[in-house]
């Protein structure tokens, strides 16, 4: 039996964990090398500097929030809406997916030098940019769940005489709200990186200002706790999005993910094995 089925609660007990060893390694190395603070702080300096003053990095954190929440939200929404239009309208699909696809690729912070141009420098950018990094990956997942529906259903439902809505609303839907969150994740977490990012070239607010404003003073202790802070925050919003998925209950064959398998991990790699085994 594995370590992972004999921890009870291994999903959280083994990530805390993992974490107390980095910190105790991380103190140990400190002290062992006595190394200065400008270069590596104890943790307890760091520790010291939230507890010190929580105000600067609650208010920090509050506003990396908000941008991560605006923007991202924008983002998955539009990312979604252009998924069910890409798969509705045929010629839709021809003339854009080729593009989406291929955007992937491009790194997303040299377009921001565009944003800077025709957006400004103001909070609107930030949010633009973070919604540029959340659409890809809803969009795109999105699109193969909705097309990725056994024929064999398709040809029921034609059977039956159910409309374009219908099928939409009653098959591809469903069908793709696993992929759909896998790319909700993605997008969560490349949310946290844009925001940070937009922090550091159009605003003096936030966790990535901070971190930032940190580095040119050399204030090590105070960059490790904005990291840490920025940390826990992207680490909560993943969280939430893991028990959204999990409190909409989707299983494609209605059985229980295996142990540290998402749900829609588990669904794609059921509707991979029942494609496989038709074939």
């Amino acid at each position: 039996m594995s370590l992972a089925a004999r921890t009870p609660r291994a999903p959280v007990v083994l990530p805390l964990a993992a974490l107390a060893v980095g910190v105790a390694v991380w103190w140990l190395l400190s002290i062992a090398l006595a190394l200065p603070a400008y270069v590596l702080p104890p943790p307890t300096a760091v520790a010291d500097r939230l507890v010190a003053n929580p105000d600067l990095y609650v208010a920090s954190a509050l506003t990396t929030l908000r941008r991560i929440v605006l923007g991202g939200a924008v983002g998955v929404l539009v990312g979604a809406a252009l998924a069910v239009a890409v798969v509705e309208v045929r010629w839709l699909r021809r003339a854009l997916v080729p593009y989406l696809v291929a955007a992937r690729v491009l790194p997303k912070i040299a377009v921001a030098p565009v944003l800077l141009i025709y957006v400004g420098t103001g909070e609107g950018t930030g949010i633009a940019f973070v919604a540029l990094v959340a659409f890809f990956p809803m969009v795109v997942s999105t699109v193969a769940g909705l097309e990725g529906v056994p024929e064999a259903h398709m040809d029921l439902l034609r059977s039956l005489d159910a409309g374009r809505l219908a099928t939409l609303v009653h098959l591809r839907v469903p069908h793709a709200v696993p992929d759909a969150f896998a790319g909700l994740k993605q997008s969560t977490a490349l949310a946290v990186v844009g925001s940070v990012i937009a922090e550091w070239l159009v605003s003096t607010e936030g966790l990535g200002a901070l971190i930032l404003f940190a580095l040119e003073d050399v204030q090590v202790d105070v960059m490790l706790a904005a990291l840490a802070v920025l940390f826990a925050e992207g680490l909560a919003l993943y969280g939430l999005v893991v028990a959204a998925e999990r409190r909409v209950g989707w299983s494609q064959t209605g059985g229980a993910p295996g142990p540290g398998q998402d749900r829609s991990d588990a669904a794609a790699a059921d509707r991979r094995s029942s494609q496989t085994g038709a074939r």
